[in-house]
C-alpha cells in the first residue's frame, strides 16, 4: 500500500528550486553565510555524524542482531511523538521527493525538513535524483526522513537522537544541524534493504575506465580521509569518468547500481592542482558547501587549521552560535591562553577549545552537471575491479602500496577490517582505527557483510581485488617534511599503480607474510611501474631491511596479525575468511 505523503498536520513546500531554498537557508538557518564565490556555506554545530547517537528500534533482547544501538518501540515513540508536536507547532515542511539511483533499481525518498534545515534540504535536493529523472512510474517514497535540527532530544545523551524504523522504513532526525545526517538516513535504509535482496551497499567510489578499448567499472572503499573522492576522479587508463564518489551497490554478477546524483566531497587541503574537479564544482554558485572557512573577503580556505587570536576574534559570534563556549573563545582572542596551554602532549585539543583548530571536515555538495567529464550513469558498465584504501602514517607504517587478493575470502576479510590510520588532524581520534567495510551506515550485523561479499565475489571471477595505501611508508607528514623517514605516497603514485594495475603493466609475487600479492620490483614487467613509484612504496619489507629496520618490520607483521584476528572474531566472522587475512599465523 502507498505511504501517505502528509502524515503530518502542516503545510508542505514540495521540490521547491533552489533559489528558493537559498533564500530559506539565509532567513531561518543559523550560522549560514553567502562566499565570494556566490554559494552559500553553513558552519554547524555538529561537524560530523553522530554515530553514538543513533539508534535503531528494536527489542533489546535482539540487539546482537544489529551495528547501532537499540531502542524500544515505546520509548522511541515518546520522542517521535515530540517531534510530531514540534513540527505542527511550526506548521511548515519542506518536502524533498527524488530518488536513490536511476532505472529500475530506483528507490523513493521523501525528506522532511523544518524550515530551519534549509540548508539541508537545499544540499539534499543537489544529491537526490529528481522525480522526472524515473519516468515510468508514479512517485512512491519507499522511505521517509523527517529532520528537525533545532528540536532537542530531551534525555537522550547530547539531546540528539537519530531514531532508525528499519520494520517502516522511516528515519526520525533531531538535533544535529550536520548533512551527513540526512544523506546518510536514506543510504542506511537502503542498505537493509538491498541486503534483504541479496545485494551490498558499500561505502564506495566509482568510476568507468577503458582499458584496451573496453569500458568497466572500478570501486573504491574507503573511510573518510584515505583518499576515497581524489582516487575516483583522478584518472587511470585511456579514459576515466567519475561515476559515483560515496556509495554504490553491488549485485551478483557485478552489476553496480548508483545512489546520487552529486558529489559530496572533503574539502581539506582542496587545490586546483591536486583535485581540479572538486575545486571547481566547488567553487560553482549552485554548489552548497559546510563548515569550510571563510576569511573576511569571503574566500575559502581549504587549508585553515589554527586560528589566530585575531580570526577566533572575528568569527566569535560563530563560534560561540555552534558550540564553543564564550568564556574560553574571549580568553584565546584576548590573548589570555595560548595554543600550547589547551593542548595536550600529542596535539590534541583539550575540552571546550576545540573552535580553536578549524574542522578538518569540511564538505562541499556538488551537482553531478557540475562534474566534468562524468560517466552516463543510466549505463553503467560491470564492476571488474575493487579495492580498498588503507591511509598507513607513523614511523612503523608498512602497508605496501597496493596490493592484490588472491581469493573473495581474503578480499572480504581486508575489507571487513577497514583499516586506516587517524592523526591529531582529524580530532580525537588518533592512531590504527578498523570500521567494517569503512560502512557505518550497515545497521545489521557488521559479519553479515563480509559474509555477503564473499559470495557475490564468487559471482564475479574476472573482478581484480586489491588494497592500496595512500598514506606513507616508515614516516609521518613531520617526518617526511622534515627529510628525516619515510614517504609520501602521492596521488600520482596512487594514479600510477592503478594504472599498472589495470594494464598489466606489473609483475606479482606472494607475500611472505601475508600471502597476497605485491610487486616483484626485480621483474622485468614492473620497470614502468618503477619509474613512477619509489620501490620503498612498493616492497616495504625491503625498505625497512634496507634500513636496519628489519626487526621493526617483523614487530609489525606480529601485531597486525594479532589485532586484525581479534577485530574479526569480535564480528563472528568466518573462520576461513579469518585465515585468509592472517596468512601463515
Amino acid at each position: 500500500m502507498a505511504r501517505d505523503l502528509h502524515p503530518y498536520r502542516a503545510e508542505y513546500v514540495t521540490n521547491p528550486p533552489a533559489a528558493q531554498l537559498r533564500q530559506l537557508a539565509l532567513s531561518c538557518t543559523p550560522a549560514v553565510f553567502e562566499s565570494a564565490p556566490g554559494n552559500l556555506v553553513k558552519m554547524s554545530r555538529n561537524k560530523a555524524r553522530m554515530a553514538a547517537y543513533t539508534y535503531v528500534i528494536a527489542d533489546p533482547a535482539d540487539s546482537a542482531e544489529y551495528s547501532q544501538k537499540t531502542i524500544t518501540r515505546a520509548d522511541a515513540d515518546a520522542l517521535i511523538a515530540t517531534q510530531t508536536a514540534y513540527i505542527e507547532n511550526i506548521g511548515k515542511l519542506l518536502e524533498v521527493r527524488g530518488y536513490l539511483g536511476l532505472g529500475p533499481r530506483a528507490v523513493g525518498v521523501q525528506w522532511l525538513y523544518t524550515p530551519e534545515a534549509a540548508n539541508i534540504a537545499g544540499m539534499q535536493r543537489v544529491l537526490a535524483f529528481p522525480v522526472e529523472a524515473v519516468s515510468d512510474r508514479t512517485f512512491e517514497a519507499t522511505f521517509r526522513v523527517v529532520y528537525t535540527p533545532n528540536l532537542a532530544a530531551e534525555g537522550m545523551p547530547g539531546g540528539q537522537a537519530i531514531i532508525v524504523d528499519l520494520v517502516n522504513s522511516v528515519t526520525y532526525i533531531m538535533g544535529p544541524d550536520y548533512f551527513g545526517e540526512s544523506k546518510k538516513a536514506a543510504l542506511r535504509m537502503l542498505n537493509h534493504q538491498a541486503f534483504k535482496k541479496g545485494a551490498l551497499v558499500l561505502h564506495a567510489g566509482a568510476k568507468e575506465v577503458r582499458v584496451n578499448g573496453s569500458a568497466m567499472s572500478m570501486a573504491i572503499l574507503g573511510l573518510s580521509g584515505t583518499g576515497k573522492t581524489t582516487t575516483t576522479f583522478s584518472k587511470q587508463g585511456e579514459v576515466t569518468r567519475p561515476i559515483q564518489d560515496d556509495m554504490v551497490t553491488l549485485w551478483p554478477g557485478g552489476e553496480l547500481s548508483i545512489t546520487e546524483n552529486g558529489c559530496f566531497a572533503k574539502t581539506y587541503g582542496l587545490s586546483e592542482a591536486s583535485e581540479p574537479v572538486i575545486y571547481r564544482g566547488t567553487l560553482s554558485a549552485d554548489a552548497w558547501v559546510e563548515n569550510v572557512y571563510l576569511d573576511e573577503r569571503g574566500h575559502y580556505d581549504f587549508d585553515k587549521e589554527w586560528l589566530t587570536a585575531a580570526e577566533v576574534a572575528h568569527h566569535r559570534q560563530v563560534l560561540i552560535e555552534t558550540g564553543a563556549p564564550a568564556a574560553n573563545v574571549d580568553a584565546y582572542a584576548s590573548g589570555e591562553v595560548s595554543r600550547a596551554q589547551i593542548t595536550d602532549d600529542s596535539g590534541v585539543l583539550l575540552d571546550g577549545w576545540e573552535f580553536a583548530r578549524w574542522t578538518g571536515n569540511g564538505r562541499s555538495i556538488i551537482p553531478m552537471s557540475r562534474i566534468e567529464d562524468a560517466a552516463d550513469l543510466t549505463d553503467i558498465p560491470p564492476v571488474r575491479s575493487m579495492g580498498i584504501l588503507n591511509r598507513d602514517e607513523g614511523t612503523d607504517a608498512a602497508t605496501p602500496g597496493i596490493v592484490r587478493f588472491t581469493s573473495p575470502e581474503q578480499a572480504a576479510g581486508y575489507f571487513m577490517l577497514g583499516e586506516t590510520t587517524r592523526t591529531s588532524a582529524a580530532g580525537k581520534e588518533v592512531g590504527k582505527t578498523r570500521s567494517p567495510f569503512t560502512q557505518p551506515f550497515f545497521p545489521l550485523a557488521h559479519s553479515l557483510q563480509a559474509e555477503r561479499f564473499s559470495e557475490l565475489a564468487e559471482t564475479m571471477p574476472q573482478v581484480s581485488l586489491w588494497m592500496m595505501n595512500t598514506g606513507y611508508v616508515a614516516g609521518d607528514a613531520a617526518s617526511v617534511a622534515a627529510g628525516t623517514a619515510g614517504r609520501k605516497v602521492k596521488i600520482r603514485h596512487s594514479s600510477a599503480m592503478l594504472e599498472a594495475m589495470l594494464t598489466e603493466r606489473v609483475a606479482w609475487k606472494r607475500d611472505p607474510d601475508f600471502g597476497y600479492e605485491i610487486v616483484d620490483i626485480e621483474h622485468p614487467d614492473s620497470a614502468w611501474l618503477l619509474e613512477h613509484v619509489p620501490a620503498e612504496i612498493l616492497d616495504p619489507a625491503r625498505h625497512y631491511a634496507a634500513t636496519g629496520r628489519a626487526a621493526d618490520h617483523r614487530d609489525w607483521v606480529v601485531r597486525m596479525k594479532r589485532e586484525r584476528r581479534a577485530f574479526l572474531e569480535h564480528f563472528d566472522v568466518r573462520e576461513d575468511i579469518i585465515a585468509a587475512v592472517c596468512a601463515n599465523s
